[in-house]
């Protein structure tokens, strides 16, 4: 069947698969590394807790039909064993249908994840993860030929991701049409990266110059992708030096990288392919029923972004998949950061000793740069941003990460680079204070040595300690 397969895509198909894995691979890691902190038993939003609310149709999970930490560390330290098989090209080794099942696997349980991680999996790469993904299971191995309409839906999920992006930023922020959000985006973004200082000091036409070329990429070229070869080439390339100029200016986690994932197939790599069989009938059945429900599915999300009222990040079915997704459709002038600290006498005051909570990845000691993390996720990090910018957003979780600190919990101070107090000695009152941050110039850089400069706003949060009954002798 020539019609239903494309072999000059042949050496384009493992490149991408190879390099998924690799996004799934972080995607396990990170869960494996967090989860007891953030959504544990003992977390700050417990899986049972939710999963006791919300019923298994709204948010499918394996976790709705049994839920331990053993379980899920299970589960994930399982999808990283899977990722690593598939980075090393395991399913090239199997039958057709057991390559499927296999890319099948990490598919299902990333779902499980997501599905109840709540706010700290509410992030767009999340069901971008889950949407790539679900296709990689029917894009076949060497068995056959890449099939052509696996590779378009592939097409059209990128078309999404940099069409929708440049739509909700021309309906956003003003700053994007006069040219002038990199100005400030730098700075204020969520995590910074240790070239973001550099970046944000540019002048101003290079900000400029930033602005207009993000524009054309996300809104002109994404129309190229369905064009002949080489020009959809072209535009994947052209995309790809976008992303990784965004991946040298800040920790997006693994936003960037799945962007460039999706890019890959759209390339026609130079290789011979080799003489396969024609595509099995039950394959080509299976590929053409999912495209058509996919292709339905597409309705929603085409609605949203020809709206005006056009949202970023949203999911329309729970199993993720076909979403809209978008970034930064407005930016922040003023950067704000939650400093947290604590003290271990016994009647907190201004002047006691106050000892401040390091994090691996947000702003905190002026002096300290900051570093690259991306594609791994900080989520905590992450959150601390969004709290920042409001106290609602972290209504659900910010009491109790402060008890957590409060009772020095192990698994809650690794999600830290470093705890003020000794494994034995917690402190008696956690306070949480605002500040404004802002970069520092050259001539304040080489006097002081500080990226940063920070000025007091106001409190956060009130000193605070446990309750009498859960206070440790």
């Amino acid at each position: 069947m020539d019609w239903f397969t494309a072999s000059e895509y042949w050496l384009s198909r493992p490149v991408f698969q190879r390099a998924l894995a690799a996004v799934y691979l972080v995607a396990f890691l990170t869960a494996a590394w967090q989860f007891r902190a953030l959504i544990g038993r003992r977390g700050m939003l417990p899986v049972p807790r939710f999963v006791g609310r919300v019923p298994f149709k709204r948010a499918p999970s394996l976790f709705q039909l049994h839920y331990s930490d053993r379980f899920f560390a299970l589960c994930a330290w399982a999808g990283c064993a899977v990722s690593a098989a598939l980075l090393a090209g395991l399913d090239s080794l199997l039958p057709l249908w057991g390559g499927m099942l296999l890319w099948l696997v990490p598919w299902v349980l990333y779902l499980s994840i997501v599905n109840v991680g709540q706010t700290w999996y509410s992030f767009g790469w999340e069901s971008l993860l889950l949407e790539v993904g679900f296709l990689a299971v029917f894009l076949g191995n060497d068995e056959v030929a890449p099939p052509v309409v696996v590779l378009f839906l592939l097409r059209w999920i990128l078309f999404r991701v940099e069409f929708g992006a440049g739509l909700i930023k021309m309906r956003g922020d003003e700053c994007w049409r006069k040219l002038t959000c990199l100005d400030h985006h730098h700075e204020t973004q969520p995590m910074p990266g240790p070239l973001s200082w550099f970046f944000h000091h540019l002048p101003g036409p290079a900000h400029r110059v930033e602005v207009a070329a993000n524009h054309v990429t996300q809104l002109v070229v994404p129309f190229l992708l369905f064009t002949p070869q080489p020009v959809a080439t072209a535009a994947a390339a052209l995309m790809i030096v976008t992303q990784l100029w965004l991946v040298l200016s800040g920790n997006f986690s693994w936003l960037n990288w799945i962007t460039i994932v999706l890019a890959l197939p759209v390339v026609r790599f130079p290789a011979d392919a080799p003489d396969v069989p024609g595509a099995p009938l039950w394959y080509v059945v299976v590929v053409l029923a999912v495209a058509a429900l996919l292709v339905g599915l597409s309705y929603q999300p085409v609605r949203n972004m020809v709206s005006r009222r056009q949202v970023m990040n949203r999911s329309f079915d729970p199993l993720h998949l076909v979403n809209t997704y978008g970034a930064f459709g407005s930016v922040s002038r003023v950067r704000h950061e939650v400093v947290v600290e604590g003290t271990r006498d016994d009647v907190p005051r201004a002047d006691s000793d106050w000892r401040e909570y390091e994090f691996k990845g947000k702003p905190g000691d002026p002096r300290r740069w900051p570093r690259q993390f991306a594609p791994y996720h900080l989520r905590l990090d992450w959150m601390m941003w969004f709290a920042a910018l409001s106290p609602a957003y972290a209504d659900s979780w910010f009491g109790t990460f402060v008890e957590r600190l409060l009772e020095n919990d192990r698994d809650t101070l690794k999600l830290l680079r470093r705890s003020p107090f000794p494994p034995d000695e917690p402190p008696r009152y956690v306070r949480a204070r605002l500040f404004r941050y802002r970069y520092t110039t050259w001539r304040e850089l080489r006097e002081t040595g500080a990226c940063w400069e920070r000025t007091f706003v106001r409190e956060y949060l009130p000193p605070t300690r446990l309750a009498k009954t859960a206070q440790r002798p």
